[in-house]
């Protein structure tokens, strides 16, 4: 039998000792290393759903256009084309993400105060690798029941319109909710849905358990609940948690929205908020009925802002 000299125990004893330290879970200060953090991209775009009538849309007054500086869009601010059919503007694709130059919902409109709540809130938000993303599903002068999701209830209420209406309404198969929940889900393969907002006219079934499908009249018993019903339905169809994210709910032209101001109290506590439109310009304050109903181009963008300065405070202000 061979003798092992000094020297060579020695190394073969040093050999060992390097292959124990190389070994996984040998590391006596592995327990108390931090583990390595990893950021799923997904959590970096913050997805938001947008529904209404035609203040949602964006009203162009004649004589109106959108300005270089309105379509002068950050790159890190998207829109999902949410309907094809030419009513969607700059030969957009439903389904894909584009950035968000104006319109963003039908050729022939204004600014969606959904552009500038996008170009506000992505400013606001302090971390520079977010990206942020609207879907906007809007058509003029329709009721809540005509968002509903009982797809029955919305193809009967438009088929009793008028045909303009009904031209709007056809860009989502005359079913506006089922259109944004699979605009939504496809939206939750890259992202992550972090909140909505609505800028509606109050406007709903005469009596909103009656059966009624025909009317645009205003339901002050139910219109919030109604309100509250869509917002639920998108939560579980999108497989969110109830109440998980904030809902914002916009004021008409002249601050004076009584069902609006008190939607909030359908929804749980802290969940559902009013944006004030005082002080945003209508688009022609002197004008016939339906020119008062409408804002401004300015008007768009202040309430745009407006709801974004909420949301960044509910979302964002830790950042």
């Amino acid at each position: 039998m061979k003798k092992i000299s000094l020297v060579s125990a020695t190394i073969i004893f040093a050999v060992n000792i390097i292959l124990f330290s190389a070994c996984p879970g040998t590391d006596p200060s592995a327990d108390t290393a931090d583990p390595e953090v990893t950021v799923n991209p997904k959590d970096n775009f913050h997805v938001y759903l947008c529904f209404g009538q035609s203040n949602m849309v964006g009203y162009l007054g004649s004589g109106d256009a959108i300005s270089a500086a309105d379509r002068d869009v950050s790159e890190g601010f998207k829109v999902m084309a949410a309907a094809n059919n030419g009513q969607n503007p700059l030969s957009r694709q439903m389904g894909q993400w584009y950035t968000a130059v104006p319109p963003l919902v039908r050729n022939g409109t204004g600014l969606s105060p959904a552009s500038y709540f996008g170009s506000a809130l992505l400013e606001g938000i302090s971390d520079p690798e977010v990206t942020v993303g609207v879907i906007v599903v809007a058509v003029d002068g329709a009721a809540i029941n005509g968002f509903s999701k009982d797809q029955a209830e919305a193809n009967a209420y438009y088929a009793a319109q008028q045909d303009w209406m009904k031209n709007q309404a056809s860009a989502y198969n005359n079913y506006p909710y089922g259109r944004l929940v699979e605009m939504a889900k496809i939206a939750q393969e890259t992202g992550v849905i972090k909140g909505i907002i609505m800028h509606q006219g109050e406007s709903g079934k005469a009596s909103y358990n009656n059966g009624v499908i025909g009317s645009n009249g205003s339901d002050n018993s139910n219109w919030g609940k109604a309100v509250r019903e869509i917002y639920d339905n998108l939560l579980t169809d999108l497989e969110l948690e109830p109440a998980s994210i904030p809902f914002l709910a916009g004021q008409q032209v002249g601050n004076n929205n009584s069902h609006i101001a008190a939607a909030a109290n359908s929804f749980p506590a802290k969940t559902a908020h009013v944006i004030s439109s005082d002080g945003c310009s209508a688009w022609n304050p002197n004008g016939g009925s339906n020119d008062k109903i409408h804002f401004s181009l300015e008007g768009y963008r202040e309430l745009g802002r407006r709801y974004a300065q909420k949301m960044l405070e509910l979302l964002y202000k830790k950042n």
